[in-house]
């Protein structure tokens, strides 16, 4: 499934179509709650809720899946790692927003991650920006990975993180490519030299959320530069 989300535009999902999200909460106030935030949106559209991720998706395909990581007693890492291997895209907010369980759902497969505590502007962006295939950082995921220097930390070369820093300000591999004067393949290949390292350091970071808040964690990309170079993207769908 794909989505095309533009700012202050008129086109929203695929086709032009509002971004539909199915919500997993096992909490009906909570459900009700985040439903209420994300159908006052004119970009998006709730497509399902329920408690139990088999029975929502039986509504209907959705663009985004906002997952709830504890469902009836038990965490449901294994479930994000079942729809992300599915093809979904899963935002996950939970309670539990330790640096550890953030990056067990990021290594997992969801692309994006929300605590509970976010309020409502945060909760839309990330699920529109889940639907674009670009990274977004609300606070508390900022605040779990700044600061954290581990002795695992990899070395990346200046053109490495150049790279990755404007793949992930939304820039598909080609605009990154045009803006670096290098061709796509060589920013394919940075980009596949910083999983690389991560790898062998022993935390790999298979996704693009996930390489993110690696990159963060360790202080390599700061928060605050994700969309400093968001009008260079913007003729461009992001790229994975």
């Amino acid at each position: 499934m794909g989505a095309d989300t533009m700012a202050g535009g008129m086109t929203y999902g695929l086709g032009g179509a509002r971004v539909a999200v199915a919500i997993v909460d096992d909490h009906p106030v909570v459900l009700e709650g985040v439903r209420s935030w994300l159908s006052a949106d004119p970009r998006l559209e709730v497509v399902a809720t329920g408690d139990n991720v088999d029975a929502v998706l039986t509504a209907g395909p959705a663009d985004v899946i906002l997952l709830d990581l504890r469902l009836h007693g038990r965490m449901v890492v294994d479930k994000v790692s079942e729809l992300s291997a599915a093809g979904q895209r899963v935002v996950v907010y939970s309670e539990h927003h330790e640096p550890s369980t953030i990056l067990a759902v990021l290594d997992a497969g969801a692309v994006a991650f929300l605590a509970k505590h976010e309020g409502r502007d945060h909760c839309v962006e990330t699920v529109l920006a889940a639907a674009a295939d670009r990274p977004y950082v609300p606070p508390s995921l900022a605040g779990a990975m700044v600061g954290d220097r581990r002795s695992t930390r990899p070395a990346l070369s200046d053109k490495e993180r150049e790279a990755l820093l404007l793949w992930f300000q939304s820039m598909s591999k080609a605009s990154v490519a045009k803006r670096m004067q290098i061709s796509e393949h060589t920013v394919k290949q940075y980009v596949d030299r910083a999983r690389i390292k991560y790898a062998r350091a022993g935390r790999p970071a298979a996704t693009k959320s996930a390489l993110l808040a690696r990159a963060i964690e360790d202080g390599l990309i700061r928060p605050e530069e994700i969309g400093t170079y968001r009008s260079y993207a913007s003729p461009d769908r992001p790229s994975q």
